[in-house]
C-alpha cells in the first residue's frame, strides 16, 4: 500500500483519538486553548529558528561554502510550521521535535543515512581503464 495514502488516513484518524482522550481528561475549552497556544508558540519558534538559519546560511556563502545543512534545515523548519498550524497534538509533538535544533539534526541525520544507503546500493558500476584511440592509417586493431 502507498505510504502517502497511509498517512493521509492515519494522521486524521490518530488526531481525533488524542483530542477526544486528552479532551475528556483536561477539558473541551482546555483542549482547545492548548491547540492554539501551541500553535501561536511554534509558529513564532519557528520563525525564529527560520532567521538563525537563514543568517547561518548567509554566513556560509560569506566563507564561500554551500549552504546545503541549512537549505535542508530550513525546509524541516518550514514543514515543523506546517504541522503546528495543522490542529491536533500528534502533529504538534512531530513539529516541535523538528523545530529544536537538537532533535532536527538528530531526525535528518537518520534520514541522511537511511538514503544514503539506498543511494551505495544503487551504484553498480564497473571500474577500468580505457585508451583513446586515434585513427590513423598507421594503427588499427
Amino acid at each position: 500500500m502507498n505510504p502517502i495514502f497511509l498517512v493521509i488516513i492515519l494522521v486524521p484518524i490518530i488526531e481525533i483519538y488524542l483530542l477526544i482522550k486528552i479532551g475528556s481528561q483536561i477539558g473541551a475549552i482546555t483542549t482547545i486553548l492548548l491547540i492554539f497556544s501551541t500553535a501561536i508558540v511554534g509558529v513564532y519558534y519557528a520563525k525564529y529558528e527560520g532567521l538563525n538559519t537563514l543568517r547561518s546560511g548567509f554566513e556560509q556563502l560569506n566563507k564561500n561554502e554551500l549552504p546545503t545543512s541549512e537549505v535542508i534545515s530550513g525546509a524541516a523548519i518550514a514543514f515543523a510550521a506546517l504541522l503546528l498550524i495543522i490542529p491536533g497534538f500528534a502533529t504538534d509533538l512531530i513539529g516541535f521535535l523538528l523545530i529544536f535544533p537538537l532533535s532536527r539534526k538528530f531526525i535528518l541525520n537518520k534520514i541522511l543515512i537511511k538514503f544514503s544507503k539506498k543511494d551505495k546500493e544503487k551504484n553498480n558500476f564497473i571500474e577500468g581503464e580505457f585508451e583513446d584511440i586515434e585513427d590513423d592509417n598507421d594503427r588499427k586493431l
